[in-house]
């Protein structure tokens, strides 16, 4: 099974940016602790973070026909992107859609969420471990 983990628009400060909200690990902490998973479960993965909604969008594209999975943080994305909403929709890949806060519990403008559109699952508010619970999912439906 290959997923491909997709992370958008300021995880790569994970542990600098609002530590209350995100945590104090890092990207690099996040990508380690999701590969360290996958090969216990025998998953090919590929992390991927991008500040710019179209890099985020053409990697989805690019899984189309070889990818089984896709986890996916969109970050600020989530509140604005029609553009990740149609390009998952496009692939047709089986996705859940990541938060590392408890997204429902915070600003009123964090309750949009285009990607859920397409999204098989939602997980908020585990942290970093609800990557881990994406996973998850999708090897169950596998």
């Amino acid at each position: 099974m290959k997923i491909l983990i997709l992370n958008g628009p300021n995880l790569n400060m994970l542990g600098i940016r609002e530590p209350e909200h995100y945590g104090r690990e890092t990207y690099d902490d996040l990508v380690k602790k999701i590969e360290s998973y996958c090969r216990e479960k025998g998953v090919d993965c590929e992390c991927y973070q991008s500040n710019h909604e179209g890099c985020l969008v053409d990697k989805i594209q690019q899984a189309y026909g070889n990818t089984d999975g896709i986890v996916i943080n969109p970050g600020a994305y989530t509140h604005t992107s029609v553009a990740i909403l149609d390009a998952v929709k496009a692939v047709s890949i089986p996705t859940v859609e990541v938060h590392i806060s408890k997204v429902e519990d915070r600003e009123d403008f964090r309750q949009i969420s285009y990607i859920r559109l397409a999204a098989k699952k939602t997980i908020t508010g585990l942290g970093t471990d609800g990557y881990l619970r994406a996973i998850d999912c999708l090897m169950e439906e596998k």
